[in-house]
């Protein structure tokens, strides 16, 4: 049975339906449900948390239950609540199946996954009582002096608000973040980001060779309190040899295309500043229309509203804000922006992907425009585009999908008037830069030639760079 349990009801849990779902365990175990919008955890005798249910979301926007679950939820808007079994304590998968059924049942909705939430019946348990407790961490299952490991058995592992916990919680203590999940799970783009430090890692179980690094394809052991790769029958200094798994290495190409883009914006902290037009912008661009929603964590609960999306960063300022952006089903389309303050003054960073069919062309003619809109209005530093051989639905698979090729590089108006002479309107390669903008303070776009999935675009662009930089 699944560890996480949801539930997507048409309207919101409450007071009366969450206390029949914490009385999963029967009505003499309950201590107390002080705490409103905190973390409740169902305890037994010793404190061990037995199921930890967070606060109700209410989902704005469509698709996002389909994306993350391939569940079929209520209308938008909806309710989404999540419960946590504790990893090894009996009784507890039972009691957040319960839980979730018995929501499903009072707010007029369905429980993910179908198959856990079967019965509305009390769970049998001994000692258990409920708790408030806002700082618990219910996502981490195995703690070590080197990682915190979380085990997700969710079709897809998304940077929910109990994984962010898990992250920062992490890194504050100066652990590694290794996420444990079943060959069949993908990974959402959102959530790459975090696994980028060592020794973060996404696990995934195998039949064939155990475990292996969903990333990398390295067959991984448990060893010294984290997972690590395995070193080959003759390792070196230079060279461990580690064997990539058979699983990781069986690719099929469908003919599905990414279109890849990145790029930096920077802005003068002033009070009328909206965060997010920049992505708006190029987001119409390329799809013809706007994003469908955001959010601080997956599932992206919100309407897509930039006003909103700058109150918040401005609440949280001047620690940086990170928001997670989707586009509608029919498109599919999903960023990660970063909102920080610098010298340059608000600086935001997005990772944007958008995913084709093999019979869908890549608007690839839309750039420029693209670059140049971002490069007049919105204080574009720097840009670049590449397309890959993925997914159309986004989602990361634990198996090789090949990095990037890149399209093409921007160079927004500022960093063009400070290169020292005319360096910025030349270029090594075939295609001379498009200038962007007004002749006296354009922008460079350099179109990078070559056959967008040959690698050897890698080799234009490093040269383009170490001419940029002057070496």
């Amino acid at each position: 049975m699944t560890k996480d349990v949801i539930a997507l009801t048409q309207r919101m849990p409450n007071p009366s339906a969450m206390l029949a779902g914490l009385l999963s365990g029967g009505p003499d175990k309950l201590v107390d449900t002080a705490g409103e919008g905190a973390l409740m955890r169902l305890c037994d005798a010793e404190g061990r948390p037995l199921v930890s249910v967070e606060a109700p979301l209410l989902v704005q926007v469509a698709g996002e239950a389909e994306r993350l679950l391939g569940a079929t939820p209520p209308p938008v808007p909806y309710w989404w609540t999540e419960a946590r079994a504790t990893t090894g304590v009996e009784h507890a998968e039972h009691l957040a199946g319960t839980f979730a059924a018995r929501l499903a049942t009072l707010a007029d909705g369905s429980a993910w996954p179908p198959e856990a939430a079967q019965s509305l019946a009390v769970v049998q348990t001994d000692d258990v009582g409920v708790v408030p407790a806002p700082a618990a961490q219910p996502t981490v299952d195995v703690l070590t002096d080197k990682v915190a490991v979380v085990i997700q058995d969710r079709p897809v592992v998304a940077m929910t608000a109990w994984l962010q916990d898990a992250f920062r919680t992490a890194g504050d203590a100066g652990l590694g973040l290794q996420i444990v999940s079943p060959a069949g799970t993908t990974l959402s783009p959102a959530v790459l980001h975090g696994l980028s430090n060592w020794p973060c890692r996404w696990v995934v179980r195998d039949e064939r060779d155990g475990y292996y690094d969903g990333q990398s394809g390295a067959v991984l052991r448990w060893q010294d309190g984290m997972f690590t790769p395995v070193a080959g029958p003759a390792p070196t200094a230079d060279d461990p040899g580690t064997p990539v798994a058979a699983s990781y290495q069986e690719v099929t190409d469908t003919g599905e295309r990414q279109l890849a883009v990145t790029f930096r914006t920077a802005h003068p902290a002033d009070e009328r500043l909206v965060l997010g037009g920049a992505l708006e912008s190029i987001w119409r661009e390329l799809t013809g229309k706007p994003p469908a929603g955001w959010g601080t964590a997956e599932p992206a609960n919100l309407p897509w509203s930039p006003r909103q999306m700058t109150d918040i960063a401005y609440e949280r300022a001047p620690e940086p804000t990170w928001f997670v952006v989707v586009g509608s089903p029919g498109r599919p389309g999903l960023a990660t922006v970063r909102v920080s303050r610098t010298k340059a003054g608000v600086e935001e960073h997005v990772t944007l992907a958008f995913g084709y069919g093999s019979d869908e062309e890549l608007p690839v003619d839309a750039l420029p425009g693209a670059a140049e809109m971002l490069a007049t209005r919105h204080s574009l530093l720097s840009m670049l585009v590449q397309v890959r051989k993925a997914r159309r639905d986004l989602a990361v698979p634990p198996r090789f999908e090949g990095p990037g090729v890149p399209l093409a590089f921007v160079l927004g108006a500022e960093e063009v008037r400070q290169m020292p002479g005319d360096r910025a309107r030349k270029t090594p390669l075939p295609q001379p830069p498009v200038p962007l903008g007004p002749k006296t303070r354009p922008a460079m776009y350099y179109p990078l030639p070559g056959d967008p999935l040959d690698l050897s675009g890698w080799q234009d662009f490093e040269r383009l760079m170490r001419h940029l930089k002057g070496t």
